[in-house]
């Protein structure tokens, strides 16, 4: 599928997770949820991404033989300049995708727990519901079974040919595999340069946590037009879309 830019919905003004009417007009005819992993499904509290920042340092270090504060300098470029860090490497150094991967992400777990309140949440969506990461889906999954979250499909870098968020190509692929109508599609993400891709195509983005991008916090700045909704807290803000969404569901007549 070749990406064609779609006439974007108008950007929804704030959070407004608490006006139901806003969330219903914003939301009508979504029936796709598709979620970022790492610092969305999960807080950054929980410090997982820090252990997978250290792994590639020291991938870095020992494949460029440079001490660790050039190497966390050239992984925070390769992630600011390709989209992430293994992309960088893969298009200057040629490195094996599946070995980096496998090193980076063998990372401790044991911080996550199940969170219910977040597994009703995502349960009570109307629709599919996809994971769409940069990481590979193997780990995706060891998170996911960790929270005891159950999505309908995993996609990770592999399932995109290594071609990363915000690469129009890794969205492509996502929505090819599914047939989806990103018209019909809401992209939850804690980077906002990986929302730019979806409101083009006329999805709906929300924004989770405060934001960053790539290796740049947001320091305050706004994160763009193409972001339509923030939210600091993903389980309050789908459980109030899916109340709103099930409001609009129980109104219709029955035939």
């Amino acid at each position: 599928m070749s990406i064609v830019s779609a006439p974007p919905r108008p950007p929804v003004p704030g959070t407004a997770a608490s006006d139901p009417e806003l969330l219903r007009r914003g939301f009508a005819g979504v029936d796709c949820w598709i979620f970022d992993l790492d610092n969305t499904l999960y807080s950054p509290e929980f410090q997982l991404f820090s252990q997978i920042e250290a792994r590639m340092t020291a991938y870095v270090a020992r494949l460029l033989s440079v001490d660790a504060a050039e190497a966390s300098r050239l992984r925070a470029h390769y992630w600011r300049e390709h989209g992430t860090t293994l992309a960088g490497l893969m298009a200057l150094h040629r490195i094996d995708p599946e070995h980096y991967l496998a090193e980076v992400h063998d990372i401790d777990l044991d911080a996550l727990a199940p969170d219910p309140a977040l597994t009703a949440a995502l349960s009570a969506l109307p629709g599919r519901r996809i994971v769409h990461t940069n990481a590979d889906s193997a780990y995706a999954g060891r998170v996911l079974a960790r929270q005891q979250l159950v999505f309908d499909a995993i996609h990770g870098i592999g399932e995109t040919g290594f071609h990363p968020k915000p690469d129009p190509r890794s969205f492509a692929a996502v929505l090819d595999a599914h047939g989806l109508d990103p018209a019909r599609c809401a992209m939850f993400e804690d980077d906002p340069r990986n929302l730019e891709v979806p409101h083009s195509l006329g999805m709906q983005t929300i924004l989770v946590g405060d934001g960053r991008h790539g290796p740049d916090a947001l320091a305050g700045r706004e994160p763009g037009r193409h972001v339509h909704w923030r939210t600091p807290n993903l389980a309050s803000f789908v459980a109030s879309l899916a109340a709103a969404l099930a409001g609009v569901a129980s109104s219709r007549p029955t035939l």
